[in-house]
């Protein structure tokens, strides 16, 4: 089932394009790793797919996505963009999932709290569930927001350069953890490290202003001939590395 197609969308800052002419389908079933250079717009088709920038073309959502003013999209967001300032609770960033929810009902329930609570223990941070976001770790802040994105039963999830700031420990139970939440979720993933990804995703989205979808965790030179995408691929011991070219017609 498809659950979100892009059509022809493009997205430009200032008059200067970060994406061109995208058409991407996101199925229900799919577990999708996005790559790219910096400032290649990874970060800006992830806000685009979100309807969260200006852009030309057609976001579509299925009605599983989107109903009645509900939208079932779970998002964690570079760290970067946390406000660690404000003063709220790692237990209240959890809530904080349901506002669309919350705007319709007027509170929390008891059920949602016991849901927050359930997913903190989940990421194995429920003793931390009364501290301030500001005084958390890296890695911990993290996993308060994958519980945000989590909560509201999404049926995609996204992810935003989730490893960013944390320790290996962390990165290698949050992939294991995702491998599980994709049995019922469709998931796309922003990640610099294809090496470490493409033992989890099942199709690698490439980004250069252009957008170039490869159905495989594995992408074979002749895959990405037909996408006139050129790659070197270089393996050490049991675990791939991979270095792809420059797409054409992307920016330099």
């Amino acid at each position: 089932m498809k659950l979100v197609s892009l059509h022809h969308v493009s997205v430009s800052y200032d008059k200067v394009p970060v994406l061109t002419d995208v058409d991407l389908d996101i199925w229900n079933d799919d577990f999708i790793g996005v790559i790219g250079p910096n400032g290649g717009g990874k970060t800006t088709l992830v806000k685009a797919i979100l309807k969260a920038v200006p852009y030309s073309g057609e976001v579509i959502y299925a009605p599983e996505i989107e109903n009645r003013g509900c939208r079932r999209i779970g998002y964690l967001p570079q760290i970067s963009e946390i406000d660690k300032s404000f003063p709220i609770s790692v237990r209240e960033v959890v809530l904080s999932g349901l506002q669309a929810r919350k705007r319709l009902l007027g509170r929390y329930t008891a059920e949602d709290r016991q849901k927050a609570d359930e997913l903190l223990h989940t990421c194995r941070i429920e003793e931390i569930a009364r501290k301030p976001i500001g005084t958390l770790s890296g890695g911990q802040i993290q996993r308060t927001l994958l519980c945000r994105a989590l909560i509201s039963d999404p049926k995609l999830l996204i992810l935003d350069e989730p490893t960013n700031f944390v320790d290996n420990q962390f990165e290698k139970e949050l992939y294991l953890q995702l491998k599980h939440f994709n049995e019922k979720m469709a998931i796309v993933m922003v990640s610099h490290d294809l090496g470490t990804i493409s033992s989890y995703v099942r199709s690698i989205v490439c980004v250069n202003r252009r957008v170039h979808r490869h159905d495989s965790n594995i992408i074979t030179a002749e895959q990405l001939h037909n996408y006139n995408c050129p790659i070197q691929i270089v393996s050490h011991g049991d675990v791939p590395h991979t270095v792809l070219a420059k797409h054409p017609n992307a920016r330099s």
